[in-house]
């Protein structure tokens, strides 16, 4: 029997594996927290199916998002990274990779943990929506720009408010499921 979701995965597997068990679900893991502000910034001008088929390619790729190995990667490993076709080879948003997992340490220790300091945009508490349709879902809100503006005082790249809003989605922050998806009354 077909639940009742969201619209936006439709028949693709592997989006509505992705919406069923993932998106929208408080994480409060820091790599977990990194691989979604990473995946997010990727995004950027694509479609999430596109980030969702490499997701293995970009663990493997970048270490599984391990911060310390990101943080340490020299020009030979950004160069390897720009030649796997694996991933989405774009200068731009590898280099920012490495840049915001240096700027993500910075943040452990000035917090204790980065999700910590993440979570503090929205009171520690996930934004719960209510939302009938997907063309109702904001791009961005107050909250997004705030960390927006906040991430980039601390040296993150390729964070705007549009990428911010998509990471708070994936990482639960808020709850953007329509409210007839089964998702939504799960998660609320």
């Amino acid at each position: 029997m077909n639940k009742p979701r969201c619209a936006w995965p439709m028949n693709d597997a592997l989006m509505i594996e992705y919406h069923d068990y993932e998106w929208g679900v408080p994480v409060h893991d820091d790599r977990k927290l990194f691989e979604f502000m990473a995946l997010d910034a990727f995004q950027a001008g694509l479609s999430w199916s596109t980030i969702l088929k490499r997701r293995e390619n970009f663990r493997v790729a970048f270490d599984n998002f391990e911060l310390e190995k990101i943080a340490g990667y020299d020009q030979t490993k950004i160069n390897e990274l720009l030649q796997d076709a694996g991933i989405i080879r774009n200068k731009a948003k590898v280099n920012a990779t490495v840049k915001n997992a240096k700027a993500f340490l910075v943040v452990q220790k000035e917090f204790g943990t980065f999700d910590r300091y993440i979570w503090q945009f929205i009171g520690n508490q996930p934004i719960v929506n209510k939302w009938e349709t997907m063309a109702e879902i904001p791009a961005k809100s107050v909250e997004a720009e705030a960390m927006s503006v906040d991430l980039k005082k601390r040296g993150f790249s390729f964070v705007g408010p549009t990428i911010c809003y998509a990471f708070m989605q994936a990482a639960g922050m808020v709850n953007d499921h329509e409210v007839g998806c089964y998702r939504y009354s799960e998660l609320t």
